[in-house]
């Protein structure tokens, strides 16, 4: 399975994505909250979200898993 991780740390502000969500490369699946900041985390892969890892509200470091895709 693919896995798409955090580009930096900070809390998951909105998951995007739910189980069963088609994703391609370059949409956006998440907004981390750091610094008072809204990031945006793009997929790096396409593929089937077949797990959400992280919930809202959850603080992740750089590249913790956020999804897994098949």
């Amino acid at each position: 399975m693919k896995k798409v991780t955090t580009t930096m740390a900070g809390n998951v502000w909105k998951m995007l994505v739910a189980v069963g969500d088609t994703v391609t490369e370059g949409q956006e699946i998440a907004i981390l909250e750091s610094m008072k900041m809204e990031i945006p985390i793009e997929s790096t892969e396409k593929g089937i979200v077949r797990a959400v890892l992280k919930e809202e509200g959850t603080f992740v470091d750089e590249g913790e898993a956020l999804i897994e895709l098949d």
